[in-house]
Protein backbone atom coordinates (compact mmCIF):
# COMPACT_ATOMS: atom_id res chain seq x y z
CA UNK A 1 0.00 0.00 0.00
CA UNK A 2 1.44 3.20 -0.61
CA UNK A 3 1.58 6.16 1.83
CA UNK A 4 -1.85 7.31 2.21
CA UNK A 5 -3.06 3.97 2.66
CA UNK A 6 -4.70 3.67 -0.70
CA UNK A 7 -3.76 0.81 -2.51
CA UNK A 8 -2.40 0.72 -6.25
CA UNK A 9 -4.72 -1.73 -8.58
CA UNK A 10 -1.86 -2.33 -11.20
CA UNK A 11 -3.38 -4.68 -13.94
CA UNK A 12 -1.90 -5.77 -17.19
CA UNK A 13 -3.68 -4.25 -20.28
CA UNK A 14 -5.74 -6.81 -22.31
CA UNK A 15 -4.44 -4.99 -25.66
CA UNK A 16 -0.78 -4.53 -25.28
CA UNK A 17 -0.30 -6.70 -22.01
CA UNK A 18 1.55 -4.11 -20.08
CA UNK A 19 1.41 -3.09 -16.57
CA UNK A 20 -1.04 -0.03 -15.94
CA UNK A 21 -2.35 1.95 -12.80
CA UNK A 22 -6.04 0.54 -13.56
CA UNK A 23 -8.22 3.31 -11.87
CA UNK A 24 -11.64 2.07 -13.73
CA UNK A 25 -13.55 1.30 -16.87
CA UNK A 26 -11.99 -0.80 -19.69
CA UNK A 27 -8.95 -3.06 -18.87
CA UNK A 28 -7.25 -0.69 -20.66
CA UNK A 29 -3.71 1.30 -20.55
CA UNK A 30 -4.11 4.74 -21.67
CA UNK A 31 -1.89 3.96 -24.49
CA UNK A 32 -4.48 1.21 -26.16
CA UNK A 33 -7.52 3.01 -25.06
CA UNK A 34 -6.46 6.27 -26.85
CA UNK A 35 -6.39 3.97 -29.83
CA UNK A 36 -9.69 2.35 -29.03
CA UNK A 37 -11.20 6.31 -28.90
CA UNK A 38 -9.46 6.82 -32.30
CA UNK A 39 -10.94 3.71 -34.14
CA UNK A 40 -14.28 4.57 -32.13
CA UNK A 41 -13.61 7.75 -34.61
CA UNK A 42 -12.99 6.05 -37.92
CA UNK A 43 -15.75 3.89 -37.15
CA UNK A 44 -18.41 6.89 -36.43
CA UNK A 45 -17.24 8.82 -39.73
CA UNK A 46 -17.69 5.49 -42.02
CA UNK A 47 -21.25 5.24 -40.65
CA UNK A 48 -21.93 8.96 -41.70
CA UNK A 49 -20.70 7.98 -44.84
CA UNK A 50 -22.01 4.46 -44.94
CA UNK A 51 -25.40 4.50 -43.00
CA UNK A 52 -26.91 1.31 -44.53
CA UNK A 53 -23.38 -0.89 -43.75
CA UNK A 54 -23.77 -3.84 -41.44
CA UNK A 55 -21.64 -4.76 -38.41
CA UNK A 56 -19.47 -6.96 -40.79
CA UNK A 57 -19.09 -4.73 -43.42
CA UNK A 58 -17.82 -2.10 -40.82
CA UNK A 59 -15.79 -4.45 -39.09
CA UNK A 60 -13.84 -5.43 -42.02
CA UNK A 61 -13.32 -1.80 -43.54
CA UNK A 62 -12.37 -0.05 -40.35
CA UNK A 63 -10.35 -3.38 -39.00
CA UNK A 64 -12.62 -3.52 -35.81
CA UNK A 65 -13.70 -6.58 -34.07
CA UNK A 66 -17.76 -7.12 -34.36
CA UNK A 67 -17.82 -7.35 -30.64
CA UNK A 68 -16.32 -4.11 -30.32
CA UNK A 69 -19.03 -2.79 -32.48
CA UNK A 70 -21.34 -4.23 -30.70
CA UNK A 71 -20.68 -2.98 -27.48
CA UNK A 72 -20.33 0.50 -28.98
CA UNK A 73 -24.00 0.09 -29.81
CA UNK A 74 -25.08 -1.26 -26.83
CA UNK A 75 -23.78 1.77 -24.51
CA UNK A 76 -25.53 4.00 -27.22
CA UNK A 77 -22.07 5.19 -28.65
CA UNK A 78 -22.95 4.45 -31.98
CA UNK A 79 -26.50 3.81 -33.43
CA UNK A 80 -28.28 2.22 -36.65
CA UNK A 81 -30.42 4.94 -38.58
CA UNK A 82 -33.96 4.55 -38.34
CA UNK A 83 -34.02 4.05 -42.33
CA UNK A 84 -31.09 0.93 -41.97
CA UNK A 85 -32.63 -2.97 -42.14
CA UNK A 86 -30.06 -3.64 -39.59
CA UNK A 87 -29.73 -3.35 -35.88
CA UNK A 88 -28.90 -5.39 -32.75
CA UNK A 89 -31.30 -7.97 -30.87
CA UNK A 90 -32.80 -6.71 -27.43
CA UNK A 91 -31.33 -8.25 -24.85
CA UNK A 92 -34.59 -9.48 -23.04
CA UNK A 93 -36.92 -10.41 -26.24
CA UNK A 94 -34.51 -10.06 -28.87
CA UNK A 95 -36.71 -7.46 -31.45
CA UNK A 96 -34.23 -5.83 -33.55
CA UNK A 97 -33.34 -2.13 -31.94
CA UNK A 98 -30.61 0.65 -33.33
CA UNK A 99 -28.92 0.76 -29.88
CA UNK A 100 -29.07 0.58 -26.30
CA UNK A 101 -29.44 -2.98 -24.91
CA UNK A 102 -33.07 -3.28 -24.39
CA UNK A 103 -36.21 -2.11 -27.01
CA UNK A 104 -38.78 0.41 -26.04
CA UNK A 105 -41.18 -2.04 -24.31
CA UNK A 106 -38.70 -4.06 -22.41
CA UNK A 107 -37.40 -0.65 -21.00
CA UNK A 108 -40.93 0.48 -19.88
CA UNK A 109 -41.69 -3.00 -18.45
CA UNK A 110 -38.76 -3.03 -16.65
CA UNK A 111 -39.06 0.81 -15.41
CA UNK A 112 -42.34 0.06 -14.04
CA UNK A 113 -41.51 -3.11 -12.48
CA UNK A 114 -38.61 -1.30 -10.55
CA UNK A 115 -41.00 1.34 -10.06
CA UNK A 116 -43.40 -0.75 -7.76
CA UNK A 117 -40.86 -3.11 -5.74
CA UNK A 118 -40.08 0.09 -4.40
CA UNK A 119 -43.99 1.62 -3.53
CA UNK A 120 -44.75 0.64 -0.29
CA UNK A 121 -47.71 -0.74 -0.39
CA UNK A 122 -50.37 -0.24 2.78
CA UNK A 123 -51.76 -3.44 4.27
CA UNK A 124 -54.98 -3.52 3.99
CA UNK A 125 -56.67 -2.55 7.91
CA UNK A 126 -58.15 -5.75 9.36
CA UNK A 127 -62.03 -5.47 9.54
CA UNK A 128 -63.62 -5.86 12.72
CA UNK A 129 -66.78 -8.85 12.48
CA UNK A 130 -67.60 -8.20 15.79
CA UNK A 131 -70.29 -5.68 16.96
CA UNK A 132 -69.62 -3.96 20.35
CA UNK A 133 -72.58 -4.54 22.52
CA UNK A 134 -73.20 -2.31 25.68
CA UNK A 135 -71.59 -5.37 27.72
CA UNK A 136 -69.14 -4.93 26.09
CA UNK A 137 -67.89 -1.67 26.91
CA UNK A 138 -65.30 -0.61 29.54
CA UNK A 139 -67.22 0.33 32.95
CA UNK A 140 -65.33 2.70 35.60
CA UNK A 141 -65.93 2.96 39.15
CA UNK A 142 -66.70 5.88 41.17
CA UNK A 143 -65.23 6.39 44.59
Amino acid sequence: MSEGGIGMDVRNCRGCGRLFNYLQGPHLCPACMQKLEEKFSQVKDYLEDNPHATIPEIAKDNDVSTRQIEQWVREERLYFSDDSPYGIGCERCGKIIKTGRFCDSCRNDMANTFQNAYQKKEAPKPKSSRVISERDKMRYLDR
